[in-house]
């Protein structure tokens, strides 16, 4: 019997994957900072900016949580499938993801973090370039 309302379900979810998306750029900015790159400043901004993206986001995510009394945490994880227990309202809801699944779902919060950090930079950039004089 399914207890977690779909809003709350799709709330932890987006926290639980969120989460591993930060852990994924963090793990990426170490690369960066330790690799031979020549130009590694742009990469270096662009990953900051998607972590800073991504926290605010799972801030107001955890907001949400906690509001709701939900709790996600993982309770198991073998070659093909990872396992989360989703608490709530005082029950428990067992859910397994096949892993090459999860790997898809950071993926593409990556991509959404990556596509938001551009665009204000854009609008970053775009307001600087309008206070120069010409």
């Amino acid at each position: 019997m399914r207890h977690l309302k779909q809003k709350e379900l799709e709330i932890a979810s987006r926290y639980l994957f969120l989460s591993m998306a930060i852990t994924v750029i963090r793990q990426d900015r170490k690369h960066f900072e330790r690799g031979n790159f020549k130009i590694k400043e742009p990469y270096m901004e662009l990953l900051g900016m998607m972590e800073l993206e991504g926290r605010e986001e799972r801030k107001s995510l955890k907001y949400q949580m906690d509001t709701h009394k939900l709790q996600v945490i993982e309770s198991g994880r073998n070659d093909s499938f990872t396992s989360f227990l989703f608490l709530a309202h005082g029950y428990e809801e067992k859910r397994n993801y096949f892993n090459p699944a999860i790997r898809k779902k950071v993926k593409t919060i990556l991509f959404e973090l990556m596509k938001k950090s551009l665009q204000q930079s854009q609008v970053e950039n775009d307001s600087v370039s309008s206070d120069l004089p010409v």
